[in-house]
């Protein structure tokens, strides 16, 4: 998962926002290709950023607040912020909102792993990883080294399912109906020691701390700084 700069993600979703006003039916005229093109940059940038109405940190997002803010700018009205103002306001308050997501999702974390591990049925491994054997299969045990061959989904403590090549029907590099395959050392920590535990033809379930997940950073839109990672996992073969 790559760092984003957050003034650069922050400046974005101002933009994409802004496309998607509730007060955006106008009667516009597309009556030449210059109106044409500048309607289908705020269809597609309103399209792309939809979302992010809803995940802004703290809140869904105040669209009047926004556009307005919007249209003084780019029509050089007199505005509340000076955009040297702006930048550094949503700097300062992407940084302490996810600051504050990220402690948020610790303790919950945290406080789910201490009651997990005392389910029947539940182990608890010397870095922390929980899992529990749903079938106990009879093949051998990959290394860290070896391709794997799995099915596997993945959901966050609140049931989100964030991924899941079961759904796909099909492996995450690969086509037709066939499962994922890779090698066991190049995925999140937690995955790498959890497959080694696991003869081939075994499903398990694992319970993934933050730190052998993606500890402070996030992953996609729904994987949050410092989450708990829940997975479903059946190995299928060792790749020879």
């Amino acid at each position: 998962m790559k760092k984003v700069n957050v003034l650069a993600a922050a400046s974005a979703v101002v933009l994409g926002l802004a496309a998607t006003s509730c007060d955006s039916k106008q009667n516009v005229s597309l009556s030449n290709d210059v109106d044409s093109v500048s309607y289908a940059i705020g269809v597609s940038t309103g399209a792309g950023y939809k979302e992010n109405l809803k995940t802004l940190p703290g809140g869904e997002a105040n669209v009047d607040a926004l556009i307005a803010g919007f249209v003084e700018a780019i029509k050089g009205d007199s505005t509340k912020m000076t955009p040297e103002k702006a930048r550094e306001y949503m700097q300062t308050y992407f940084v302490q909102a996810s600051a504050k997501e990220a402690k948020k999702n610790k303790e919950e974390g945290e406080k789910f792993l201490a009651e997990n591990k005392t389910k029947s049925g539940v182990i608890t491994t010397e870095s922390g990883l929980q899992y529990q054997v749903i079938t106990e299969g009879t093949g051998a045990k990959p290394t860290e080294k070896d391709r794997v061959k799995v099915h596997y989904t993945g959901t966050l403590l609140d049931g989100t399912k964030f991924d899941s090549s079961v759904d796909r029907g099909e492996p995450a590099e690969f086509g037709g109906n066939e499962p994922s395959t890779f090698r066991a050392n190049q995925v999140i920590k937690g995955w790498t020691e959890g497959l080694q535990l696991m003869p081939v033809g075994s499903k398990y379930i694992f319970w993934i701390p933050s730190e052998l997940a993606y500890g402070e950073r996030a992953a996609g839109p729904e994987i949050k700084p410092n989450s708990v990672l829940k997975f479903e996992v059946e190995l299928l073969d060792i790749v020879k």
